[in-house]
């Protein structure tokens, strides 16, 4: 039997998303790419926007991901445990996931202590300064009341509206976002003025900006953005000692180091 040793980091799949050229072939990249943690990993953490879109009627969900749904099932039926953080695309997870797979449902920020080291995890979109128009929506979308309100339109409306919104917001096919100057990034600067008060934190992680950055703001303190699956195919491991980041080669159903 394989030796579970590793503790995986991955965000802003955008699973669905109508710019995706080829939905079916990002899906299956991120299927085979489980596939390959399923003996190694004891924890896998999904910063948020792994869904571009999905909200949880009573009764309904939304029709798709079934391989993506299918490969989680099988981590977690491994002993694999799976946390799944909020983010501002995949809003509405409610209880279908978590009864289903048993996939632990975290919105807003975590602090955790793995193998020694203490964690601040966060998709990103919630924390730090943010623009009042950024936190009046981000509060509408939460709200019960909105949120009943929603659910009583047709999917048949608001599915079709969501995708598209999501899809003229910000077109994320068209380049490949970089980080120039590390202590200009706001989730940088954020860490910095949390790590002030908080001296503990030794690794600050983050999605959301699909950018991918490993910067450190302390002889011990390491800032690290995930990348995203959309051009960069990108993850972090952590093996109790140090977290590295890495980029998943789906022809070779390898992984090479960034």
């Amino acid at each position: 039997m394989s030796q579970r040793r590793y503790t995986y980091f991955i965000s802003d799949l955008h699973l669905g998303a109508k710019y995706l050229k080829n939905p079916r072939d990002y899906e299956q990249r991120v299927v085979d790419w489980l596939g390959m943690i399923k003996d190694d990993a004891k924890e896998l953490y999904m910063l948020g926007d792994v869904l571009d879109y999905w909200y949880e009627y009573k009764t309904v969900v939304p029709r798709g991901y079934i391989r993506f749904f299918g490969a989680l099932a099988s981590l977690a039926d491994a002993g694999v445990k799976i946390y799944w953080f909020i983010g501002n695309h995949d809003i509405w997870l409610f209880d279908y996931l978590r009864d289903e797979i048993g996939v632990i449902v975290i919105d807003g920020y975590l602090v955790k202590d793995i193998e020694g080291k203490r964690f601040f995890l966060s998709h990103g979109d919630g924390v730090g300064r943010l623009k009042p128009s950024f936190r009046m929506m981000r509060a509408i979308f939460r709200n019960k009341i909105c949120q009943k309100l929603y659910s009583g339109i047709h999917p048949r409306w608001t599915i079709p509206f969501a995708l598209s919104w999501s899809c003229s917001s910000r077109n994320f096919s068209e380049e490949i976002p970089v980080v120039d100057n590390p202590d200009d990034e706001p989730l940088v600067q954020f860490a910095r003025e949390y790590s002030a008060t908080h001296p503990d934190i030794d690794y600050f992680v983050f999605g959301h900006r699909h950018v991918i950055l490993d910067h450190n703001i302390s002889n011990h303190c390491h800032v690290i953005i995930l990348g995203d699956w959309i051009h960069h195919f990108s993850f972090a491991r952590f093996d109790g000692e140090s977290m590295e980041m890495y980029k998943y080669v789906q022809e070779f159903n390898k992984i090479v180091s960034i």
